[in-house]
């Protein structure tokens, strides 16, 4: 049995028609003949911070080209120029069969072209000769596009045809997306002396946005200004006025492009360059008659409306179930339960999550710091959720990009980035189903997905900088046990526990000798050390069941539970005899020492551990000024 081929689908914008018209003919083809499609998408321009748009196309660098045996590539779609040319660069070092669409840039690529231009020159004779316009202004799309460039030249070519003059005033350069549109009819109405008797438009979603902010304005379509569009998408010929556009057959492109690849592949015969014919089509916007009197399209129609309408409603209440449900996620764990739990709801066979393996940094990782650019190189899979069953794989190469490839033909997958503005988080794989292509709120979902882990990284890392400040709180950053406020915390409890259950309690208070003559004959550092040291011989001394502290300058303190009268000089002695072996070991100019007083006693009602704790430092300064009368009768 032949191995599936495997080809990757390159392209940005899965939300708007013209993808996804192209993107039906692909997946027709490739499961007509069993060939496994892994589309790398991102969804760009959608917020105005170039942040955002960062971490969207890095799931390009996700493709491992060695994985494939040809590619598509949507360049049309990408209007990032450096994240153009990279793609175009890497697709020709993969040495595959890679085809384009209306790009004859790239010799070495299989181009499926539709005439942009012929159909474009007959919209612009038709507004002039039919219905005289002269006066036109053109929104287009990016300079960088061929296809955009296309029609414009077949925009400047009729004018100049007919002798009218182009005014680059008039001409509006965008991204042919609906808010282009939008931004270049606001312009023209505060620019412009008088509204133009023609605006042509590059594509559908800017002519459909255009005649929106016009009729905002007063202003009619036809009766004021003619609008036309180009693609024939469906709201074109389903909006009122219908519009006047260009049917192109995208399915077709779609199809011939994955077959041509397919025959290089095998090294079958296959055109370099497929030219696929397009239809201007005229109608209401522009001025022209449209029959409504088709009861069937009328049927059509509304079946179709209901059933956009209805998957719109279901599609809401799963993001609205979805982001309900994650805002309450804590941990990965319950965030992987709950995208499990509406899996279901995406009516597609399979859903992984596959995240980096340090997704959830160090809170001291500035977003500068983190991943931007590219994948770690192990990643896991903490959900892969397949008809129903859910598993995980804890750790795979991001390079085999699937956690889990399939093994049959026929499979279209969807690689969708998971991120926090730049920051990469991941990327989630849905395969075998219209979702991603179809609905309207596939990006808002995966929003949500990297909105939720976003929140439980920060959440987790909050925890970390909570428990480091409660150790700054509790903890002596210099002999690292209790500081005083840790031992009062800790101490505490076990004190009231003893009263309750009448066991007697254990007071130690240790005060170290010597210290200021340390610091000031061999310095502060070799004071720390000291002070470093005996806490780590009292430490060393008490069981598990006791608390040590560091309780002032050169003062200790102990408390042991459930005490009697022999534990005193057991803690002492054990203290005492590591003092002596820790001054042998150290050979240092000076000896470390402590004073130590100790008490036991059962805890009465009126009794309070300060009280204690200060017998203990009665005790103490008694052996401590013993220690000095003794030192001073040896002297003299």
């Amino acid at each position: 049995m032949n191995r599936s081929k495997e080809i990757a689908l390159i392209m940005a914008g899965l939300d708007e028609e013209y993808q996804r018209g192209v993107l039906d003919g692909i997946i027709s083809y490739a499961k007509q003949n069993d060939v496994n499609i892994s589309c790398f998408t991102a969804f760009c321009g959608v917020v105005s911070g170039r942040g955002f748009d960062v971490g969207e196309i890095n799931i390009y660098n996700l493709i491992n080209y060695k994985m494939f045996d040809g590619v598509i590539l949507m360049i049309n779609t990408i209007q990032d120029i450096e994240t153009k040319q990279k793609l175009l660069e890497s697709a020709k070092a993969s040495l595959l069969p890679v085809a384009v669409f209306d790009c004859d840039d790239y010799p070495q690529f299989i181009n499926v072209t539709i005439d942009n231009k012929g159909a474009m020159c007959d919209i612009v004779r038709h507004v002039i000769e039919v219905h005289g316009a002269k006066d036109i202004s053109f929104i287009s799309g990016p300079k960088s596009n061929p296809e955009a460039m296309q029609r414009y030249s077949a925009y400047c070519e009729v004018l100049a045809e007919f002798g009218l003059p182009i005014d680059e005033d008039k001409v509006f350069f965008g991204d042919f997306r609906p808010s282009d549109g939008r931004r270049a009819v606001r312009k023209m109405i505060a620019e412009q002396e008088k509204i133009p008797d023609a605006v042509i438009c590059a594509n559908d979603a800017m002519a459909l946005a255009a005649i929106k902010e016009l009729n905002k304005n007063g202003i009619r379509v036809p009766e004021d200004v003619i609008v036309t569009g180009f693609d024939n998408i469906y709201n074109a010929s389903h909006h009122y006025p219908a519009l006047t556009t260009v049917d192109r057959p995208l399915a077709e492109a779609g199809s011939a492009a994955c077959e041509m690849v397919c025959n290089a592949i095998d090294c079958k015969a296959w055109e370099q360059t497929r030219k696929l014919g397009s239809k201007a089509l005229f109608s209401e916007s522009c001025g022209c008659g449209n029959d409504h009197s088709d009861i069937n399209a009328i049927r059509t129609y509304r079946k179709h409306t209901y059933a956009i309408i209805d998957n719109n409603r279901r599609d809401v209440r799963l993001l609205n179930s979805l982001i309900s449900e994650m805002s309450e996620a804590e941990t990965p764990d319950d965030c992987m339960k709950r995208i499990a739990d509406n899996a279901a709801s995406l009516e597609c066979e399979r859903l992984c999550i596959c995240l980096c393996d340090d997704w959830i940094s160090s809170y001291s990782v500035k977003i500068e710091n983190s991943l931007i650019h590219g994948y770690t190189p192990k990643m896991s899979a903490p959900l892969i959720w397949n008809k129903g069953e859910v598993s995980e794989v804890k750790c795979f190469r991001s390079s085999n990009m699937d956690p889990r490839p399939y093994t049959t033909g026929g499979n279209i997958s969807y690689y969708l980035p998971l991120h926090f503005r730049e920051r990469c988080l991941g990327y989630a794989i849905i395969s075998n189903g219209d979702f991603p292509s179809h609905s309207s709120v596939c990006h808002s979902l995966i929003m949500c997905i990297s909105e939720s882990l976003e929140n439980i990284r920060r959440l987790t890392n909050l925890n970390c900088v909570i428990e480091e400040l409660d150790k700054l709180y509790v903890i002596d950053p210099l002999c690292n046990i209790y500081n005083r406020n840790g031992f009062i915390r800790a101490a505490d409890t076990k004190f009231n526990e003893c009263r309750m259950l009448g066991q007697k309690i254990l007071i130690s208070f240790v005060d170290m000798d010597g210290l200021k003559y340390i610091n000031d004959n061999y310095g502060h550092s070799e004071g720390d050390i000291a002070l470093k040291t005996l806490a780590s011989i009292i430490k060393e001394s008490c069981d598990e069941s006791m608390v040590c502290a560091r309780f002032g300058g050169d003062e200790f303190i102990i408390l042991g539970v459930n005490a009697e009268e022999e534990d005193i000089s057991k803690v002492e002695d054990a203290i005492m005899k590591r003092i002596e072996h820790k001054n042998k070991l150290m050979s240092k100019p000076y000896k470390v020492e402590g004073s130590i007083g100790s008490v036991v006693t059962r805890i009465s009602d009126d009794m309070t551990l300060f009280k204690l704790i200060a017998k203990a430092d009665e005790i103490m300064y008694e052996q401590k000024k013993r220690k000095r009368n003794s030192r001073y009768l040896r002297r003299y």
